[in-house]
């Protein structure tokens, strides 16, 4: 049998995995469920994230405080790059069939990826882990970074946050109407197409500061985009599509299955990951805790 600290270890890391993701996974969620689009740029606006907080430490220097400003201006600076996008390109389509939603966010990555390369080069990049985050605490016998604790809590605490943002405000209330009826919604007096852009920024806040908060732990290279967002498809899909609460379950669950499969089967580690989505889809095609799509 495996030494359960062992096995405590790969848990914790798998929920570490785990959080990236659901902050990754939580705004790609959020605009299909409100928007109807499947945002494939979202990956990039990600990879944008870790190049601007990267930017902005060079430009901070030793500030203490340097990578967090960083995090928070990066996401900031994605956040409007996605209001931009919705407000001047993507809500054209929003009439049109999904196919052109999904070339012209196919096209924005690869016009964002080559921009990235200008600006950044190809090489690889990183940015230092904050200093009062450096050291690490025993926790059951397993020898645990500051950083990682400090993912393994924002994690909840951001699912807690817009879990009282949807269900406890009016905006919120407003956000959950657009994803049920927005035809309904606009004609009590709500202007849709604001409430539209709002989402769309907030979706990319997340993809933003979900990419600078993994610049420290993960080398930023052109190509993390296209990477990151597979496995984001992924988790929505376990938990399914427009569920907030079921993003996080399917995060959670792809980390586990992930880091568990890297130790159980080693090649196939990748595979068993596809495989449980494909069981998903077979059972439950809306998800573990979607709903099934009307007809």
């Amino acid at each position: 049998m495996p030494d359960p600290t062992f096995l405590f270890a790969q848990s914790l890391s798998g929920l570490t995995a785990a959080m990236f993701l659901f902050l990754i996974a939580s705004g790609l969620s959020l605009i299909f469920g409100v928007l109807g689009v499947l945002n494939f740029a979202h990956g990039s606006f990600y990879m944008l994230g870790a190049y601007v907080a990267y930017q902005l430490v060079q430009v901070l220097g030793r500030d203490p405080a340097a990578f967090w400003w960083a995090a928070l201006g990066a996401a900031c600076a994605i956040a409007v790059l996605g209001g931009l996008v919705e407000r001047l390109l993507l809500r054209h389509l929003y009439a049109k069939d999904v196919l052109y939603q999904l070339l012209f966010t196919y096209a924005l990555i690869l016009v964002l990826s080559d921009a990235a390369k200008v600006v950044w080069g190809t090489g690889q990049l990183s940015i230092a882990r904050p200093p009062e985050l450096a050291g690490a605490t025993r926790v059951l016998g397993t020898l645990v970074p500051h950083y990682e604790l400090f993912v393994l809590l924002l994690g909840p605490a951001i699912a807690l946050g817009f879990w009282l943002l949807l269900h406890r405000t009016r905006a919120g209330r407003f956000v959950r109407a657009a994803a049920l009826d927005r035809e309904m919604l606009g004609a009590l007096g709500v202007n849709v197409s604001r409430l539209y852009t709002s989402v769309f920024v907030l979706g990319s806040f997340l993809a933003g500061l979900g990419g600078a908060l993994i610049a420290p732990a993960k080398a930023i290279v052109p190509g993390m985009d296209v990477e990151i967002i597979v496995e984001a498809f992924i988790v929505v899909v376990i938990g399914g599509l427009g569920s907030f609460w079921g993003t996080f379950l399917g995060a959670v669950i792809y980390g586990q299955v992930l880091s568990f499969g890297i130790l159980i089967f080693p090649r196939f580690s990748i595979f068993s990951v596809f495989a449980l989505m494909a069981v998903v889809l077979i059972l439950r095609p809306w998800g573990l805790l979607g709903r099934p799509l009307k007809t």
